[in-house]
C-alpha cells in the first residue's frame, strides 16, 4: 500500500510517499480502507517537533529522540471497513466509519487498522467521507473541554479563535447546550463565525475583546490571547479553558491558587467511541455543521502541510486518500 512517511523532524519536505506492508488486523481490529484524512495543527507539530519548550523533552520522550518513532501521521479518518478480527463485534466488513487516531497516528496511508474499542464510529449518513474526516479531533476536542466546564444554558461563552478546527466546533456545541456565544476571529472569518450561530463576533483586529464584557466560560482555542486579558474579562467564579496550553505558567498557577477561577488545560479527550456516538448524531440531527478550507489529493500533502502551518486555515484542511 502507499503511505505517506517520514523519518526526521523538519520542514514540510521530510514527507515522503512510500510503498509499504499492508497491515492485518488482531482479534480486536478493524482494517479500514482510508479514502480520506485531514492535516490537523497536531501533524504539524509532530512533524516539525515545534512543541512548548516546558514539555520539550516530554515531547521527544513520546515521539522519539532522533527520529520519530511513529513515521505516519494522520490523526483522524473516515473510511470503510475491508475485515475484522474474529474477536470483532461491533462492525462489519462494508461499514462507512470515521475515527481518532490520536495515540498511533497512521492515517497517512491506504489502509489503517484501528482497535474495535478505541475512538471509531459509524460514519454519519448525511456527510460525505471528507467532511467526516473532519470530526473526530476537532469536534471530540471542543465537546470535551466544553463538558468539562459544565456548559449551562444562558452563560456566556467567548470562544478565541471560533473560525478555526477546535473553534468553530466550539461555538456550535456551546451553542447546542444552550450557552450565549461570542466568537473572537480576524475580518476575513466574521461572516463565517455568524453562520455557525454565534451571537456576537468580535474581530481581534479593530476590537479588544476583554473589554466587551464579563463571561461566564472563556474557551481559548488556539492559544493567541493573552491571558492577563482573559482574566479581564473572565467573571469571578468563571472557568478558562485552554486547549494547547499543556503546562500552566507561573500567572496561570498564581491565578488557581489564589482565585475561584477554575482553568483547565490541556488534555486529551477519552479514546472510546462516545463522543463520536454523540457527534454523529448532533451531525444527524443538522445541531453540527463541518467547516472546510481546502481539499488536496494524497500526493498533495506537502502543499497541505505548507498551507495549514500558515497559521490561517478555516475549519478543516482534508486528504483525499
Amino acid at each position: 500500500m502507499k503511505a505517506m512517511v517520514y523519518k526526521k523532524y523538519g520542514s514540510p519536505e521530510v514527507l515522503q510517499l512510500k510503498e509499504i506492508e499492508k497491515p492485518i488486523p488482531k482479534e480486536n481490529e478493524i482494517l479500514v480502507k482510508v479514502i480520506a484524512t485531514t492535516v490537523t495543527v497536531a501533524d504539524i507539530r509532530a512533524r516539525s517537533l515545534t512543541v512548548p519548550l516546558p514539555v520539550w523533552l516530554l515531547a521527544r520522550i513520546a515521539l522519539g529522540f532522533r527520529q520519530p518513532k511513529k513515521d505516519i501521521l494522520g490523526m483522524e479518518l473516515a473510511g470503510e471497513v475491508e475485515s475484522v478480527g474474529k474477536n470483532v463485534k461491533r462492525f462489519k466488513e462494508g461499514d462507512h466509519i470515521f475515527a481518532a487516531c490520536l495515540v498511533g497516528f497512521g492515517a497517512y496511508a491506504e489502509y489503517k487498522c484501528l482497535p474495535e474499542d478505541g475512538p471509531v464510529s459509524i460514519k454519519p449518513n448525511n456527510l460525505s467521507f471528507g467532511e467526516a474526516a473532519a470530526i473526530p479531533i476537532g469536534a471530540r476536542t471542543a465537546l470535551f473541554y466544553l463538558r468539562k466546564a459544565t456548559i449551562q444554558s444562558g452563560q456566556k461563552v467567548l470562544v478565541y479563535g471560533a473560525s478555526g478546527s477546535v473553534g468553530s466546533y466550539a461555538v456550535q456545541i456551546a451553542k447546542y447546550f444552550g450557552a450565549i456565544v461570542t466568537g473572537v476571529c480576524s475580518t476575513t472569518n466574521v461572516e463565517l463565525v455568524k453562520s455557525l450561530g454565534a451571537d456576537k463576533v468580535i474581530d481581534y483586529t479593530t476590537e479588544d475583546f476583554s473589554s466587551k464584557g464579563e463571561y461566564d466560560v472563556i474557551f481559548e482555542a488556539v492559544d493567541k490571547s493573552s491571558f492577563s486579558a482573559c482574566m479581564k474579562s473572565l467573571k469571578k467564579d468563571g472557568t478558562y479553558i485552554n486547549v494547547s496550553a499543556p503546562l500552566p505558567g507561573v500567572r496561570m498557577l498564581w491565578t488557581k491558587v489564589t482565585s475561584s477561577r477554575k482553568l483547565i488545560l490541556g488534555q486529551n479527550s477519552p479514546e472510546n467511541s462516545e463522543a463520536l456516538n454523540f457527534l454523529k448524531e448532533l451531525v444527524e440531527a443538522g445541531k453540527l455543521k463541518v467547516v472546510i478550507d481546502r481539499y488536496y489529493e494524497f500526493d498533495e500533502i506537502v502543499d497541505a502541510h505548507r498551507y495549514v502551518e500558515k497559521g490561517h486555515k478555516k475549519g478543516n484542511v482534508v486528504i483525499n486518500v
